[in-house]
């Protein structure tokens, strides 16, 4: 292909109003065998307990604006496009979308044959309890993503999501309440090596951040990353995690509501991170072993009218697209 060709071809490729909307444009393709880096859509909403039904429109949006950011990572100086088999693998079929526990069944289904091809998924969600489905699969002791290993996180929310208190959260009892504390007693996460960053907002008890605690997980507040700075909270980050297998959860309402405003669960009286600070503490991880990630909680309906939320999920994405196909072309 001659350069005007591929360049004009890149033209085409980068227009969110034209042609099919794949996550990234990439080729759709169900199959993920041979496949590096797997993009999935999980339409799930009813694991938030009915507060905040409309997240499973987040993969659709993201879809609609996310060929606008298939673009070549200047920093890390990487065209992923070109290094790694990407695919837009479609979304989670959920015939019984009502049922929270028969979803969380359904989605862990999906993500086993994933694993068993050894491809990275990236997801956009949907709810938080998504993360529970995604790793009860790919990082249970049968999985080829982590060796049987159990996965550490870096879980960016401005809720610790470990929440012990009640059985259920409103019907749903693998919820998006309760994913970071089940995963630990079930042995897929190890919080001894896990941290939990950006939490914030003026929380119902004044015991909020004890069950993190007694789980084991480090929780940096976003009062603390604004006390120690991003280089010291990288370096807490990555003592913790190490080499051990990484994925990256991040819950959009993290972010300041001024960056992000369609998002469940609006923390707005506290500031939440500006992106260049979650993009400094995402490009920190580069080089880790990273077996996949998540970005949840997006509200299209909530959404500001140039949809920004779902460009910010989308840059987010990319971000961790990125990590991992660096990776790729370091072990080439």
């Amino acid at each position: 292909m001659d350069k005007k060709t591929r360049d004009h071809d890149a033209m085409m490729q980068g227009l969110n109003w034209w042609g099919i909307p794949t996550l990234f444009r990439c080729p759709y393709n169900s199959d993920s065998e041979g496949c590096d880096i797997a993009l999935v859509g999980v339409p799930h909403s009813t694991g938030n307990g009915t507060t905040e039904r409309d997240q499973h429109l987040g993969p659709r949006a993201v879809r609609n604006v996310s060929a606008l950011g298939r673009r070549a990572h200047l920093k890390f100086e990487l065209d992923p496009w070109n290094i790694c088999d990407i695919r837009d693998l479609g979304d989670v079929p959920l015939p019984e979308a009502n049922n929270n526990e028969k979803c969380i069944e359904h989605i862990t289904e999906f993500y086993e044959r994933i694993a068993e091809n050894k491809a990275r998924p990236l997801s956009v969600g949907g709810d938080h309890s998504i993360t529970g489905g995604i790793l009860q699969a790919i990082a249970s002791p049968k999985s080829k993503l982590t060796g049987g290993q159990k996965a550490v996180l870096l879980h960016f929310d401005a809720h610790t999501d470990t929440y012990n208190q009640l059985d259920h959260f409103l019907g749903a009892v693998k919820s998006a309440a309760h994913w970071a504390s089940y995963l630990v007693r079930d042995g897929f996460v190890d919080a001894s090596s896990s941290v939990q960053i950006g939490i914030r907002g003026n929380p119902r008890t004044l015991d909020w951040l004890d069950s993190s605690y007694e789980l084991g997980y480090e929780v940096i507040t976003k009062e603390q990353y604004d006390e120690y700075g991003v280089e010291r909270c990288l370096e807490i980050i990555l003592e913790r995690v190490g080499d051990k297998p990484l994925y990256i959860t991040f819950d959009l309402d993290c972010l300041d509501a001024t960056v992000a405003p369609g998002v469940a669960n609006l923390e707005p009286a506290i500031e939440g991170f500006m992106m260049p600070d979650v993009l400094k503490l995402l490009q920190g991880m580069r080089g880790r072993n990273i077996i996949g990630g998540d970005v949840v909680c997006l509200m299209p309906t909530k959404d500001a009218p140039n949809q920004i939320t779902a460009h910010v999920a989308n840059a987010i994405l990319f971000e961790m697209i990125c990590l991992i196909a660096d990776n790729f072309r370091g072990s080439s």
